[in-house]
């Protein structure tokens, strides 16, 4: 008979979005992660199997619990403003660093960041009537937005010249 878990399955998958989401897969180690996530390095292997393993684990609640009402969210938006406001306003720091870091070189991670993509893009166009190519560019703003931290009040300006197109 093996030993009880000694640790939340949840609360690790939980923490390990947050660390690989600030600090992207190769910047962190399976130290980091038992130290971090309080899990034994056997326990670790046993359960996720490797650090990909977990990565793909955090990578997938991601999607499912940040970027899925996202899109849910954007599915009602009445403009082109307020779809970009929700989503330079998100939390999408795990989908961002698997689309540039991981997505390249794992065809995996490329299909779980394509969908939730997708998805996003979808939600955008049919909530405002337009392409697909169309709310994928509006994606790629607000993406783009997000990864260079809104420096110069880009996002204030791409809003408000938005709100004509509306």
């Amino acid at each position: 008979m093996g030993r009880r878990r000694a640790f939340d399955e949840d609360e690790v998958v939980r923490a390990a979005v947050g660390l690989f989401g600030g600090r992207a897969y190769d910047g962190v180690s399976v130290d980091d992660l038992v130290t971090h996530l309080g899990v034994h390095r056997n326990s670790l292997y046993k359960t996720f199997g490797s650090k990909r393993g977990l990565y793909l684990v955090a990578l997938r609640r991601h999607l499912a619990e940040d970027v899925r009402p996202l899109a849910e969210a954007l599915a009602a938006v009445p403009d082109a403003a307020t779809a970009l406001r929700l989503v330079t306003s998100a939390d999408l720091g795990l989908l961002l660093l698997a689309a540039v870091e991981r997505a390249p070189a794992d065809e995996e991670v490329a299909a779980e960041v394509a969908a939730g993509l997708a998805a996003v893009d979808q939600a955008i166009a049919g909530a405002l009537g337009v392409p697909t190519a169309l709310a994928a560019a509006l994606t790629a703003a607000a993406l783009g937005l997000l990864l260079r931290g809104d420096p110069d009040g880009a996002r204030s300006a791409l809003t408000r010249r938005l709100e004509p197109l509306d």
